[in-house]
């Protein structure tokens, strides 16, 4: 074989071998531990790979603790890599408490970190307060003027509440409460316009941070301005349902008179019938006395000369109220 081919072949070899080694013994992370003061054998960084935990992400940030003066073992931060949280963001949540002489405990940092939150940003939040702005809220004065009203909530993270207490959404929400009850309860919406820190004092008065997060430095009223007159669209909301049901019934009593006209229309000309049914049954009692004898030839001849007479008198008083009518005009 070409001794340049075989020279190759071993180079290759060699560093494959190395790769594999230098994968499972990490000699330069350890360097860098032993030069930074901090003992960790090699054995350990093995073990390490071999529970599947990355050395880099223990020892790096061990490095950072030793060098904070944390006092923190190799034990705790890969126990905490192995339950599934953030070993780098914990250890920066506890140097930066330690500067701003917050007392934080690693088992502290870690809980919280565990349980979703970020520790290192409720650490920053706990030195520098976060502003939350509340959005618009629309309450109504007892004069039944709208008041639209933006607030400010300066709030301080709480690390003792940290773990299991209520996020933002709940401060939003229970100012919002306050400010719709504070509102609510004044005589006039000219009183919170002309005292807005009303709103503020009475809000603040009420513990909103109880069972939080969050502690509330201060409520401000960011912006105060009148909606609408809600108590006259109300009160014209219900004249106009008022006039409805009035026309409702109107239109009912109307219906109920027709049908009364209707049905008195109906009993005149029933009434009528029966007349006419009467009428009828003179020619046969006539007829039927006639014939039985209880009234003559002669006496039915004088009816009917006393009808003929009637009609004649009729006919003549309707001729000279017709002329009267002429000689009127």
């Amino acid at each position: 074989m070409d001794p340049i081919v075989s020279v190759l072949i071993l180079a290759v070899v060699i560093i494959i071998v190395l790769s594999v080694f230098l994968s499972f013994f990490p000699i330069m992370l350890w360097i860098s531990a032993l030069a930074s003061g901090v003992r960790v054998g090699i054995i350990t960084l093995v073990a390490m790979r071999l529970r599947r935990v990355v050395p880099s992400r223990i020892v790096n940030p061990l490095i950072k603790a030793t060098k904070a003066g944390l006092g923190l073992s190799i034990n705790q931060l890969e126990s905490h890599f192995l339950a599934g949280g953030n070993v780098d963001r914990v250890v920066n949540a506890l140097i930066a408490a330690q500067r701003a002489n917050i007392p934080l405990i690693f088992e502290r940092a870690a809980a919280i970190d565990l349980a979703g939150r970020d520790v290192l940003q409720a650490v920053q939040m706990s030195v520098n307060p976060r502003v939350i702005e509340t959005p618009i809220v629309a309450a109504v004065a007892k004069d039944g003027i709208e008041v639209k009203v933006k607030a400010r909530v300066t709030v301080r993270a709480n690390i003792d509440r940290l773990v299991g207490g209520a996020g933002e959404e709940t401060i939003i929400a229970r100012v919002g409460e306050g400010i719709v009850t504070t509102v609510g309860s004044s005589g006039s919406h000219k009183d919170v316009l002309e005292n807005p820190d009303l709103i503020s004092r009475t809000v603040l008065g009420k513990g909103l941070d109880a069972g939080t997060a969050f502690e509330i430095l201060s409520i401000d009223i960011a912006d105060v301005d009148v909606g609408k007159n809600i108590g006259a669209h109300l009160q014209t909301e219900q004249a106009e349902a008022d006039k409805k049901i009035a026309q409702a019934k109107a239109e009912e009593r109307r219906a109920m008179a027709v049908a009364q006209e209707q049905e008195n229309k109906a009993k005149v000309v029933e009434m009528e019938a029966r007349v006419v049914e009467s009428e009828s049954q003179v020619p046969l009692a006539m007829a039927e006395a006639l014939k039985s004898g209880k009234i003559g030839v002669m006496d039915y001849m004088n009816l009917k000369n006393i009808e003929a007479d009637t009609q004649m008198r009729s006919s003549i008083g309707k001729n000279d109220g017709l002329n009267d009518n002429k000689d009127g005009r």
